[in-house]
């Protein structure tokens, strides 16, 4: 790796805060993020704030030692605020780990600890980072130095009572402590209170039924119906009646009435994906009903209908593609981030829809969760699996990535989910000759493992915690419910 470029300063996240403007667009400032840690799971999307000038600081294990260097501090950044954290405590790093040198727009790392130092997979003494490099120490720690605004805006629309907490799914289903993803979380909030007919745009997979379901949730129309078509299969000489319904005995005898999707969305939402997928031709049959007050007729009926329905459309498209007096109705647009636009939020992700696996899937994917003192339940991810998440290109976004994680559930042959063969031939590469690994700092070794829980002793277990399986494994001492499932599997116990 080449030469010096920035470091890390203990008051850039605190300065940088009240240096923010309450109004307008935020400034930048570059931080390296946790993407993983072995050791402490939960602090994955902390962020520690990159200075452009000042003092050499210290990131390691545990406080400053008296005369070391000023420290670098990891953060908590939610809407509005900037909450210090405990520091790192991972038992592989060493107190001075490493020496952060700054200038403008990154950092140049120096290895003083035992515990390896691994850039974009690359072993290495020191290196000048950037943002989008991931940094690797020991095979535990991964940090992503990345560029954000120093202060995410406060909050205005989103419920102040469903903040989730810091890494978890919200209760629309949204996971990600990423800039990006805040500003979503408000848009979808703010588009609930307004009920006026909306548009999600955003790439294929970046979550837009997701937001249109949130948007429902959220609003006045939660206890109605949400009923959503894909666009794309109106056919084109049915749309109408697809639309509005049709009388019965229309247009044949013997034809149910059919209320159609807008009768069927009356006091609730129409959600219509791929609405740009629809020609515009066809688009024009949904300019009457959004213009007035959502009044209709079905097909062979000559009464006029009225529906208080919402439409929510969603296209990948660009919105110029659309008939430009439909665009003009959905007056409320919400903007889907991309993966590539919150690269910080890729672990949390890949760790959601491997606990999803191992719901469905206990055989396969189990075996990869483990339960944390707490009783929350975390991925183990080989930190090289971490990286390659990070760093590779997702066309079609969370759909390709929880294929990704299927595929590694598929490759990986221990109980810690590997990266994919092409990224291991990468990894390999990377690693030094034996004669000089010495030097480096391997974590602790693991006890030996516990004998497996007979099935008597599985029994007494689930009876002593009233058939709580969580409970039960964590007294059985097994990492997670998955491997007791697993187990009482095995020995046919219900």
């Amino acid at each position: 790796m080449s030469g010096p470029r920035s470091a890390l300063s203990k008051t850039t996240a605190a300065e940088a805060s009240e240096r923010a403007p309450t109004h307008g667009a935020m400034p930048e400032v570059s931080v390296l993020a946790i993407v993983w840690s072995t050791a402490e799971a939960a602090r994955v999307g902390e962020i520690a704030v990159l200075a452009d000038a000042g003092a050499v600081t210290c990131l390691g294990r545990g406080v400053s030692e008296e005369g070391a260097e000023p420290r670098v501090r990891f953060y908590r950044q939610r809407p509005g605020a900037l909450a210090e954290t405990e520091p790192l405590a991972s038992p592989v790093l060493s107190r001075r780990q490493l020496l952060v040198h700054p200038s403008p727009g990154g950092a140049r790392l120096e290895r003083v600890g035992k515990a390896s130092l691994d850039v974009n997979g690359e072993r290495v003494e020191t290196a000048t980072i950037a943002p989008g490099d991931v940094v690797t120490l020991g095979r535990e720690l991964v940090l992503l130095c990345a560029r954000r605004p120093a202060l995410i805006p406060s909050l205005r629309a989103f419920p102040k009572d469903q903040m989730p907490a810091f890494g978890a799914v919200d209760a629309s289903g949204i996971l990600g402590e990423s800039p990006a993803v805040w500003a979503v979380r408000e848009a979808i909030a703010f588009a609930a209170k307004t009920d006026r007919h909306a548009l999600i745009l955003g790439e294929s997979g970046t979550g837009k039924e997701l937001a249109a379901r949130a948007i429902h949730t959220l609003s006045s129309r939660a206890k109605g119906r949400f009923v959503a078509r894909n666009a794309a299969t109106l056919p084109a000489g049915l749309v109408d009646a697809e639309l509005f319904g049709n009388a019965k005995n229309y247009p044949n005898p013997g034809m149910p009435e059919r209320a159609g999707l807008i009768g069927e969305a009356d006091g609730g939402t129409l959600f219509l994906d791929e609405i740009g997928e629809l020609p515009v031709e066809l688009q024009a049959h949904l300019l009457r009903v959004l213009d007035s007050d959502g009044e209709y007729q079905r097909l062979g009926d000559g009464a006029t209908r009225r529906s208080s329905f919402r439409l929510v459309a969603a296209t990948n498209r660009d919105p110029a593609a659309l008939k430009h007096d439909l665009a003009a109705r959905l007056a409320i647009n919400v903007s889907m981030p991309s993966l590539e636009m919150r690269r910080e939020d890729i672990p949390l992700l890949a760790q959601r829809l491997l606990l999803l696996a191992a719901e469905s899937s206990l055989e396969m994917a189990g075996r990869f969760v483990v339960e944390a003192a707490d009783g929350v339940e975390h991925a183990r991810f080989a930190a090289a699996f971490v990286r390659y998440l990070v760093q590779r290109k997702y066309p079609t976004n969370v759909r390709e990535l929880d294929a990704v994680v299927w595929r590694a559930i598929a490759e990986s042959r221990g109980d810690v989910l590997e990266p994919p063969p092409e990224a291991n031939e990468r990894e390999r590469a990377s690693e030094p000759p034996a004669g000089k690994r010495a030097h480096i700092e391997e974590a602790p070794a693991a006890p030996p493992p516990r004998p497996e829980p007979t099935a008597d002793e599985i029994r007494a277990a689930l009876a002593a915690s009233d058939g709580k399986v969580p409970s039960a494994a964590r007294a059985l001492g097994l990492q997670s419910r998955y491997a007791l499932y697993r187990l009482m599997k095995k020995h046919g116990i219900g």
